[in-house]
């Protein structure tokens, strides 16, 4: 005998409906924040002019961004930073409480309100002549080091007070491949939005630094063994190898975004670094 099918009642085609509307809410307020970064091949030249030291420890692709990534894992947020080459530890960091790496020193500047007078406008000291837009002034800055903890507080502590209270040291720093990463507490950083801006300066890590710079591995003029060169002796130049330009998408127009970025004249002009704003 043919049975026609059970219709459902009104309230249950109300909860239904309702069903419906709520699942895909749920899920959306599941998602957690996930923003990939990319950065084109072979610009680890800073303005254009940079070049490596000539020891071999520095292979070539070592301080050369190619990807970085920010991810909400809950109570952390992990920061994933990919270069070049494989990550070596010629100077065997474990033996001086480091973190399984020794040449890359990346800091990752970040702006959380894109609010002109809110934040700083200066990099942290040793970078050299580098600023920010005052409407994309950094709030945190996010050390990714081989040096260990106790360090780098030192460092901080001495060199930059005022800015001690941005600066996130991450709870674990490690290195898989070609890949850096680190993961801070949430609590320190806060939960990261679409509205935030990012950007990764990537420079060399220097176990004797100037007495006022973090950790830093000038730009000389003249490339020595452990001596990066194609800079200005004259200090106004910046020490930074590489950074995200553009859109961060990885496209070749991002190669003069970042020249333009890091373009400097002692006495007037000072690198300016933009903020890449973005995420899901």
């Amino acid at each position: 005998m043919f049975r026609s099918p059970k219709l459902p009642s009104a309230r249950g085609a109300a909860a239904a409906l309702v069903a419906m509307l709520v699942l895909p809410l749920a899920a959306l307020a599941g998602d957690k924040f996930h923003v990939e970064f990319a950065d084109p091949k072979g610009d680890d030249f800073g303005p254009g002019s940079y070049k490596y030291p000539t020891d071999p420890v520095y292979a070539r692709g070592s301080f050369d961004l190619r990807k970085v990534e920010v991810k909400d894992n809950g109570d952390t947020v992990e920061f994933r930073v990919t270069v070049g080459s494989q990550i070596a530890d010629p100077w065997n960091s474990k033996d001086w409480d480091g973190n399984g790496f020794s040449l890359q020193f990346v800091q990752i500047y970040i702006d959380r309100d894109h609010q002109k007078g809110s934040g700083f406008t200066e990099a942290l000291p040793g970078l050299g002549g580098v600023a920010f837009k005052p409407e994309e002034a950094w709030d945190k800055v996010v050390l990714i080091s081989p040096q260990g903890r106790t360090r780098l507080e030192a460092e901080v502590r001495f060199k930059a007070p005022k800015m001690k209270g941005a600066v996130i040291i991450p709870k674990k720093t490690s290195a898989r491949g070609k890949t850096l990463v680190a993961v801070v507490k949430k609590a320190d950083l806060g939960a990261p939005a679409a509205t935030w801006g990012f950007q990764a300066v990537m420079q060399s890590n220097e176990g004797y630094p100037d007495k006022k710079d973090i950790l830093t591995r000038r730009v000389n003029e003249v490339a020595g063994q452990h001596r990066f060169g194609g800079g200005n002796d004259a200090e106004c130049d910046p020490h930074v190898l590489d950074i995200l330009a553009g859109t961060g998408k990885g496209g070749a127009d991002e190669v003069a975004a970042q020249k333009a970025a890091l373009a400097y004249t002692c006495g007037s002009k000072v690198a300016t670094l933009p903020m890449i704003y973005g995420g899901r």
